[in-house]
């Protein structure tokens, strides 16, 4: 994908990416994780997306940054995905927010850098208890899968 993104560093065997948000709120360190959900065939991985709480290590996907640069952070995650799908296979990739708020947010960074995604991957919405065709600008979808082409 060619869009503006965060230089990451990864570490885990491509399964962590840390970046920096930077803007009005400072520099703010990012933490993207993938995690195998046990007991799935064909395999789905757990997108882990928030805030790396530097005392402790550890991603807080519940804190809200607002650093404005969300474009360019949802570029960045993306852009993680498809790297760890160079290293891994093309798996599903299944990404929820930790709220509703946050899984919204995610939904709108998809619709709007869709001419991107969807050159490289698939896209599935949750609604209603099932998966569809991801459709931009449609429904509120609950969580996503994604898989690379």
């Amino acid at each position: 994908m060619n869009l503006e993104r965060y230089q990451y560093f990864n570490s885990n065997d491509y399964h962590d990416y840390e970046f920096y948000s930077e803007g009005p709120n400072g520099r703010i360190s990012k933490m993207v994780t993938f995690s195998r959900i046990p007991n799935t065939n064909p395999a789905i991985y757990n997108l882990a997306f928030g805030d790396l709480n530097t005392d402790t290590g550890e991603l807080d996907d519940t804190v809200i940054s607002n650093n404005q640069d969300r474009d360019i952070v949802l570029a960045t995650v993306a852009n993680t995905i498809a790297e760890f799908c160079n290293h891994h296979g093309n798996h599903y990739i299944y990404a929820k927010g930790s709220t509703p708020s946050p899984t919204r947010l995610y939904q709108m960074g998809i619709t709007s850098l869709w001419q991107e995604i969807s050159i490289d991957f698939e896209v599935y919405g949750l609604k209603d208890n099932d998966w569809w065709d991801f459709e931009p600008n449609s429904y509120n979808y609950d969580a996503f899968w994604v898989k690379r082409m």
